[in-house]
């Protein structure tokens, strides 16, 4: 499995593309925010002969869908995402602004719900989502156990925690999804964060100040 790190926007968001020796690849959190950054993630996609399969959302904080209608246009996947974030969608553009970004057009809507435990198949590659709220209702991350590996949106950093203080965020219900849904994965699991650099499920249980 390859794991290809764009890092996109004034936010300095993770979208990750994950693939496989079949070529086929889902993309998670497209946060490519203008054109250079959108050739940047189609180029690569075309070098690589890749065939995007699926476009996941671990949530829909605006940096983390700024891609989705620029990557519905070009390749004809819907993202999808759970449904207690839906209502976000409507709120992006008007968040844009707030930050003093530009932005025009409508977001994207979803294709599709995720739901806790959802498995996937994408390739050779099959992984599930675990529901992870607190950071947003609706956070999912997605976990590829053969290979060790999490994706865990803003959810859990190295080192740190997902803030709370945005809409329908909750401090109590975060820790407990952590320490419920992603502690318990082998220490050795590899987490790819939102933001900033990989940790592992270890490190995060020894070092984490929040947990």
């Amino acid at each position: 499995m390859t794991i290809k790190t764009f890092t996109f926007s004034p936010f300095q968001e993770n979208t990750y593309l994950v693939f496989d020796e079949t070529h086929e690849a889902v993309l998670i959190d497209a946060g490519c925010f203008n054109e250079n950054e959108q050739n940047q993630l189609k180029n690569y996609i075309q070098e690589n002969n890749l065939n995007l399969k699926r476009l996941l959302n671990t949530h829909l904080h605006l940096d983390h869908q700024f891609g989705n209608r620029f990557v519905t246009e070009t390749y004809g996947i819907k993202p999808e995402a759970a449904k207690e974030d839906e209502f976000l969608i409507d709120r992006m553009p008007n968040q844009a602004r707030m930050f003093g970004l530009p932005f025009s057009g409508e977001a994207q809507a979803l294709g599709a719900h995720i739901i806790d435990n959802q498995e996937f198949s994408v390739g050779n590659m099959k992984f599930k989502a675990l529901h992870v709220p607190g950071h947003s209702p609706g956070s999912m991350a997605f976990y590829f156990e053969n290979e060790g590996v999490l994706f865990a949106g803003d959810v859990l950093f190295n080192g740190s925690i997902g803030r709370t203080d945005l809409e329908q965020g909750d401090y109590a219900t975060l820790i407990r999804a952590i320490q419920n849904r992603l502690l318990p994965l082998p220490d050795s699991t590899v987490v790819y964060s939102g933001h900033g650099p990989t940790t592992t499920i270890g490190n995060e249980k020894v070092n984490n100040p929040y947990l």
